[in-house]
Protein backbone atom coordinates (compact mmCIF):
# COMPACT_ATOMS: atom_id res chain seq x y z
CA UNK A 1 0.00 0.00 0.00
CA UNK A 2 1.33 3.59 -0.90
CA UNK A 3 2.40 5.57 2.36
CA UNK A 4 -0.16 8.92 2.28
CA UNK A 5 2.70 12.22 3.02
CA UNK A 6 -0.47 13.89 4.02
CA UNK A 7 -3.06 13.47 6.40
CA UNK A 8 -6.36 13.93 4.14
CA UNK A 9 -8.12 17.38 5.69
CA UNK A 10 -11.21 19.12 3.68
CA UNK A 11 -12.52 22.50 4.26
CA UNK A 12 -15.35 23.46 6.32
CA UNK A 13 -18.43 21.79 5.74
CA UNK A 14 -21.71 23.83 4.72
CA UNK A 15 -25.23 23.96 3.45
CA UNK A 16 -25.55 23.42 -0.71
CA UNK A 17 -27.00 27.32 -1.06
CA UNK A 18 -22.96 27.99 0.70
CA UNK A 19 -21.30 25.81 -1.29
CA UNK A 20 -22.63 27.20 -4.73
CA UNK A 21 -21.85 30.90 -3.70
CA UNK A 22 -18.23 29.61 -2.76
CA UNK A 23 -17.96 27.46 -6.35
CA UNK A 24 -19.28 31.00 -8.27
CA UNK A 25 -16.95 33.02 -6.89
CA UNK A 26 -14.39 30.77 -7.13
CA UNK A 27 -15.53 29.96 -11.17
CA UNK A 28 -14.71 33.58 -11.33
CA UNK A 29 -10.77 32.85 -11.20
CA UNK A 30 -10.62 30.11 -12.74
CA UNK A 31 -12.28 31.55 -15.92
CA UNK A 32 -10.10 34.70 -15.34
CA UNK A 33 -7.11 32.12 -15.53
CA UNK A 34 -8.61 30.35 -19.01
CA UNK A 35 -8.26 33.59 -20.00
CA UNK A 36 -4.69 34.26 -19.03
CA UNK A 37 -3.68 31.37 -20.50
CA UNK A 38 -5.46 32.35 -23.31
CA UNK A 39 -3.63 35.12 -23.82
CA UNK A 40 -0.29 33.46 -22.85
CA UNK A 41 -0.81 31.12 -25.90
CA UNK A 42 -1.84 34.30 -28.43
CA UNK A 43 1.77 35.58 -27.07
CA UNK A 44 3.70 32.33 -27.39
CA UNK A 45 2.45 31.88 -31.10
CA UNK A 46 4.00 35.41 -31.49
CA UNK A 47 7.32 34.90 -30.51
CA UNK A 48 10.25 35.57 -32.90
CA UNK A 49 11.43 31.67 -34.29
CA UNK A 50 15.09 30.82 -35.42
CA UNK A 51 15.89 28.95 -38.98
CA UNK A 52 17.56 25.38 -38.11
CA UNK A 53 20.58 25.36 -39.99
CA UNK A 54 21.98 21.98 -38.87
CA UNK A 55 21.48 18.81 -40.90
CA UNK A 56 20.59 16.47 -37.50
CA UNK A 57 20.11 12.88 -38.46
CA UNK A 58 18.37 10.43 -36.19
CA UNK A 59 18.08 6.67 -36.14
CA UNK A 60 14.35 5.04 -35.37
CA UNK A 61 12.20 2.05 -36.55
CA UNK A 62 12.59 3.34 -40.30
CA UNK A 63 16.37 3.94 -40.13
CA UNK A 64 17.81 7.36 -40.89
CA UNK A 65 15.90 10.11 -40.29
CA UNK A 66 16.58 13.51 -40.99
CA UNK A 67 14.89 16.46 -38.97
CA UNK A 68 12.23 16.85 -41.76
CA UNK A 69 11.29 13.17 -41.86
CA UNK A 70 10.36 13.11 -37.83
CA UNK A 71 7.60 15.78 -39.58
CA UNK A 72 6.17 12.86 -41.35
CA UNK A 73 4.55 15.51 -43.92
CA UNK A 74 2.87 17.90 -41.77
CA UNK A 75 4.03 21.47 -41.47
CA UNK A 76 4.15 21.35 -37.20
CA UNK A 77 6.84 19.48 -34.96
CA UNK A 78 6.59 18.73 -31.26
CA UNK A 79 9.33 16.88 -30.12
CA UNK A 80 9.57 15.30 -26.64
CA UNK A 81 12.87 15.34 -24.82
CA UNK A 82 13.09 12.40 -22.86
CA UNK A 83 15.69 11.00 -20.69
CA UNK A 84 16.80 8.30 -21.47
CA UNK A 85 21.05 8.12 -21.94
CA UNK A 86 23.09 5.47 -23.87
CA UNK A 87 23.17 1.88 -21.59
CA UNK A 88 21.16 3.40 -19.16
CA UNK A 89 18.91 0.33 -18.01
CA UNK A 90 15.38 1.86 -18.71
CA UNK A 91 13.92 5.49 -19.21
CA UNK A 92 13.50 7.97 -16.45
CA UNK A 93 10.19 7.17 -14.32
CA UNK A 94 8.59 10.58 -15.05
CA UNK A 95 9.37 10.92 -18.64
CA UNK A 96 7.81 7.62 -18.84
CA UNK A 97 4.96 8.76 -16.56
CA UNK A 98 4.62 11.76 -19.04
CA UNK A 99 4.93 9.85 -22.23
CA UNK A 100 2.44 7.15 -20.60
CA UNK A 101 -0.43 10.35 -22.13
CA UNK A 102 1.34 10.27 -25.72
CA UNK A 103 -0.20 7.66 -27.44
CA UNK A 104 -4.02 8.25 -27.40
CA UNK A 105 -3.22 11.89 -29.07
CA UNK A 106 -1.26 11.21 -31.74
CA UNK A 107 -4.02 10.35 -34.06
CA UNK A 108 -5.79 14.08 -33.34
CA UNK A 109 -2.58 16.09 -33.17
CA UNK A 110 -2.28 14.35 -36.83
CA UNK A 111 -5.35 15.86 -37.87
CA UNK A 112 -4.72 19.39 -36.76
CA UNK A 113 -1.12 19.54 -38.71
CA UNK A 114 0.50 18.21 -35.53
CA UNK A 115 3.80 15.43 -35.62
CA UNK A 116 4.42 14.14 -32.57
CA UNK A 117 8.12 12.68 -32.25
CA UNK A 118 10.43 11.73 -29.11
CA UNK A 119 14.03 12.00 -29.39
CA UNK A 120 16.50 10.67 -26.71
CA UNK A 121 20.32 10.00 -26.89
CA UNK A 122 20.24 6.56 -26.56
CA UNK A 123 21.20 4.33 -29.16
CA UNK A 124 17.99 3.27 -30.96
CA UNK A 125 18.39 -0.26 -30.08
CA UNK A 126 17.94 0.89 -26.47
CA UNK A 127 15.16 2.63 -27.26
CA UNK A 128 13.36 0.16 -29.12
CA UNK A 129 14.04 -2.43 -26.47
CA UNK A 130 12.45 -0.11 -23.33
CA UNK A 131 9.65 1.08 -25.58
CA UNK A 132 8.56 -2.73 -26.45
CA UNK A 133 8.70 -2.74 -22.81
CA UNK A 134 6.39 -0.16 -22.33
CA UNK A 135 3.84 -1.13 -24.90
CA UNK A 136 4.35 2.04 -26.46
CA UNK A 137 3.37 2.89 -29.90
CA UNK A 138 4.46 6.09 -30.71
CA UNK A 139 7.50 7.18 -32.72
CA UNK A 140 10.38 7.35 -30.54
CA UNK A 141 14.31 8.00 -32.53
CA UNK A 142 17.85 8.03 -31.54
CA UNK A 143 19.76 11.51 -31.78
CA UNK A 144 22.75 9.11 -30.75
CA UNK A 145 26.02 10.61 -32.50
CA UNK A 146 24.69 14.03 -33.67
CA UNK A 147 24.86 17.57 -31.77
CA UNK A 148 20.72 17.53 -31.30
CA UNK A 149 20.33 16.79 -27.42
CA UNK A 150 23.71 19.51 -26.72
CA UNK A 151 22.02 21.99 -28.87
CA UNK A 152 18.99 21.73 -27.28
CA UNK A 153 20.09 21.55 -23.58
CA UNK A 154 18.57 18.61 -23.14
CA UNK A 155 22.19 16.30 -22.31
CA UNK A 156 25.31 17.63 -20.23
CA UNK A 157 28.01 18.21 -22.97
CA UNK A 158 31.76 17.63 -21.48
CA UNK A 159 32.39 20.99 -19.99
CA UNK A 160 28.94 20.92 -17.82
CA UNK A 161 29.70 17.44 -16.94
CA UNK A 162 33.02 18.67 -15.52
CA UNK A 163 31.93 21.24 -13.71
CA UNK A 164 28.61 20.04 -12.08
CA UNK A 165 26.74 23.14 -13.74
CA UNK A 166 24.22 23.23 -16.80
CA UNK A 167 22.60 25.23 -19.48
CA UNK A 168 19.14 24.26 -18.67
CA UNK A 169 15.82 26.17 -18.55
CA UNK A 170 17.26 29.55 -20.07
CA UNK A 171 19.47 29.59 -16.78
CA UNK A 172 22.83 27.76 -15.32
CA UNK A 173 22.27 25.69 -12.80
CA UNK A 174 22.74 22.48 -11.25
CA UNK A 175 20.97 19.41 -12.61
CA UNK A 176 21.58 15.81 -11.35
CA UNK A 177 21.21 14.06 -14.49
CA UNK A 178 23.60 13.76 -18.24
CA UNK A 179 20.04 13.54 -19.48
CA UNK A 180 17.25 16.28 -19.23
CA UNK A 181 13.45 16.22 -20.05
CA UNK A 182 12.21 19.17 -22.56
CA UNK A 183 9.67 19.56 -25.17
CA UNK A 184 10.88 21.59 -28.32
CA UNK A 185 8.76 22.86 -31.53
CA UNK A 186 9.26 23.32 -34.78
CA UNK A 187 7.40 24.39 -38.14
CA UNK A 188 8.55 23.37 -42.02
CA UNK A 189 7.43 26.37 -44.40
CA UNK A 190 6.37 25.38 -48.07
CA UNK A 191 10.23 25.32 -49.50
CA UNK A 192 11.07 22.74 -46.89
CA UNK A 193 12.82 25.24 -44.89
CA UNK A 194 12.94 24.26 -40.62
CA UNK A 195 12.08 27.07 -37.58
CA UNK A 196 12.86 26.40 -34.15
CA UNK A 197 9.32 28.23 -32.49
CA UNK A 198 9.62 26.80 -28.64
CA UNK A 199 10.86 24.87 -26.30
CA UNK A 200 10.14 24.07 -22.28
CA UNK A 201 11.56 22.73 -19.94
CA UNK A 202 11.20 21.65 -16.12
CA UNK A 203 7.79 23.18 -15.12
CA UNK A 204 6.91 23.98 -18.36
CA UNK A 205 6.20 21.06 -19.36
CA UNK A 206 3.57 20.46 -16.12
CA UNK A 207 0.87 21.40 -18.78
CA UNK A 208 1.67 18.09 -20.72
CA UNK A 209 1.00 15.53 -17.84
CA UNK A 210 -2.62 14.91 -18.04
CA UNK A 211 -2.66 12.76 -14.70
CA UNK A 212 -1.50 15.84 -12.72
CA UNK A 213 -4.12 17.89 -13.91
CA UNK A 214 -6.75 15.10 -12.83
CA UNK A 215 -4.57 15.67 -9.22
CA UNK A 216 -5.25 18.94 -9.34
CA UNK A 217 -8.77 18.72 -9.13
CA UNK A 218 -9.40 16.26 -5.73
CA UNK A 219 -8.84 17.21 -2.21
CA UNK A 220 -5.25 15.92 -1.67
CA UNK A 221 -4.13 17.41 -4.72
CA UNK A 222 -0.41 15.90 -5.94
CA UNK A 223 0.02 15.18 -2.57
CA UNK A 224 3.75 15.64 -3.15
CA UNK A 225 4.71 18.11 -0.47
CA UNK A 226 6.10 15.95 2.25
CA UNK A 227 8.28 13.97 -0.32
CA UNK A 228 12.24 14.49 -0.89
CA UNK A 229 11.73 15.65 -4.45
CA UNK A 230 8.18 15.91 -6.23
CA UNK A 231 8.17 12.92 -8.42
CA UNK A 232 9.37 10.16 -6.22
CA UNK A 233 6.59 8.46 -5.47
CA UNK A 234 6.46 7.89 -10.01
CA UNK A 235 7.34 4.41 -11.00
CA UNK A 236 6.70 3.03 -14.32
CA UNK A 237 3.78 1.78 -15.05
CA UNK A 238 4.28 -1.77 -15.19
CA UNK A 239 6.07 -1.37 -11.67
CA UNK A 240 2.91 -0.20 -9.69
CA UNK A 241 1.87 -3.74 -7.58
CA UNK A 242 0.14 -4.22 -4.36
CA UNK A 243 3.05 -3.53 -2.55
CA UNK A 244 3.44 -0.56 -3.51
CA UNK A 245 4.80 1.45 -1.12
CA UNK A 246 6.95 5.59 -1.14
CA UNK A 247 9.53 6.14 0.88
CA UNK A 248 9.03 10.48 1.56
CA UNK A 249 12.68 10.37 2.92
CA UNK A 250 13.82 8.80 -0.76
CA UNK A 251 16.43 11.23 -2.55
CA UNK A 252 16.99 11.46 -6.30
CA UNK A 253 19.55 8.63 -7.55
CA UNK A 254 21.78 8.92 -10.83
CA UNK A 255 20.28 6.76 -13.47
CA UNK A 256 21.92 3.30 -13.37
CA UNK A 257 23.21 1.31 -16.28
CA UNK A 258 22.11 -1.56 -17.77
CA UNK A 259 24.67 -3.98 -16.10
CA UNK A 260 24.04 -1.93 -12.50
CA UNK A 261 20.80 -2.54 -12.46
CA UNK A 262 17.35 -0.65 -12.98
CA UNK A 263 16.97 2.99 -13.34
CA UNK A 264 16.46 5.75 -11.54
CA UNK A 265 13.13 5.69 -9.05
CA UNK A 266 12.16 9.41 -10.00
CA UNK A 267 13.04 12.26 -11.74
CA UNK A 268 12.31 15.85 -10.20
CA UNK A 269 11.16 18.03 -13.31
CA UNK A 270 10.63 21.63 -10.87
Amino acid sequence: MATMTTVPKLAKVVSHSEWIEARKQFLAKEKEFTHLRDELSRQRRELPCEKVEKNYVFEGPRGKETLTDLFDGRSQLVIYHFMLGPGWAAGCPSCSYLSDHFDGMTIHLAHRDVTLAVVSRAPYVEIDSFKKRMGWKFHWASSFGSDFNYDYHVSATAAERGTGMVDYNYAVTQFPSEERPGASVFFKDSDGEIYHTYSTYARGLDILVGTYNFLDLVPKGRDEGGLAFSMAWVRHHDRYDGGYFVDSAAHWEEPKTAKEGSCCSGEQHG
